[in-house]
């Protein structure tokens, strides 16, 4: 590995752009794992009354009531948003890119790279923010800030539901309220997540043809056509650019950029410290 990451490192340090594509495995080598003994610590109580093994099923069962569907989600949301990441990883990352020209593209939800310190105008999260509400109809393409119903809803909650008058209604249609999460076709694409679209264009077009770093941290194979598969086209029009790879257990490249890419088989906290 060690000649991949003295590769990486030179790139890095000549690289005119540098674009972060950030996958779950990013947020998971932060600490932010939703399995085993952070799941049983902080969810025990539900595993044992609904049957599933980890957060994400949890966020697809099938409640039978909105209390019990809030007082899942309000602690979900309250230990992987608004409580620190166990390991400093994104605060690492930053300084490695703070002074040079980046932007951040991630499927991740969990605002990680703002509470890190990340410029939030070189920020695009295509996926959504467990910190926003939006409709659920959706009658709008607007969203809500969630933090004071979502602390709320953790304080008093009570065997596992919380209190209905804290269940969260649209203020323009009166339908209940849903996270702004993008899992099928009613996601809410609000002013924002344009704004942000828009400049990661920008970015990408300022930048073409110059000495690029795409660099992928934790991407696995749920959504490829966000990162990985732009990553590997851009990389391949681009003489000048370098694709490289950091996911444990699942690294490749086509063999057109062959010579463009740096693959590295590690977990992205290990990578980043290392660099």
């Amino acid at each position: 590995m060690s000649a991949q990451l003295d590769r990486l490192s030179t790139v890095l340090d000549m690289a005119e752009a540098v674009v972060i594509g950030a996958g779950a495995g990013l947020s998971a080598a932060a600490g932010y794992t939703y399995t085993g003994e952070r799941f049983e610590r902080l969810f025990s109580d539900f595993a044992k009354r609904y049957g599933f093994s980890d957060m994400y099923s949890g966020g697809f069962y099938p409640y039978d009531t909105l209390e019990e569907y809030w007082a899942f989600w309000s602690r979900y949301v309250m230990c992987n948003r608004y409580e620190p990441a166990p390991k400093p990883v994104y605060e690492q990352l930053l300084s490695l890119v703070c002074d040079r020209d980046y932007f951040v593209l991630t499927t991740n939800v969990d605002h990680c790279f703002q509470r890190a310190g990340f410029d939030k105008q070189r920020l695009f999260y295509t996926q959504g923010d467990y910190g926003l509400f939006q409709c659920s109809r959706p009658c709008c393409q607007e969203t809500w800030d969630n933090e004071k119903t979502i602390r709320a809803m953790v304080e008093r909650q009570q065997n596992l539901r919380i209190p209905s008058e804290l269940i969260p209604h649209c203020p323009n249609c009166g339908a209940p309220m849903t996270m702004n999460l993008r899992c099928d076709g009613t996601f809410a694409e609000d002013k924002g997540w344009h704004r942000a679209a828009s400049r990661y264009g920008d970015f990408l077009r300022r930048h073409e043809g110059m000495s690029t770093l795409f660099l992928e941290l934790g991407v696995g194979g749920n959504t490829p056509g966000i990162i990985k598969y732009p990553f590997w086209k851009m990389t391949a029009a681009n003489p000048r650019a370098t694709y490289a790879c950091v996911n444990l257990g699942e690294t490749a490249a086509p063999v057109e950029i062959d010579t463009q890419s740096i693959l590295i088989d590690a977990s992205a906290d290990e990578v980043i410290s290392l660099l």
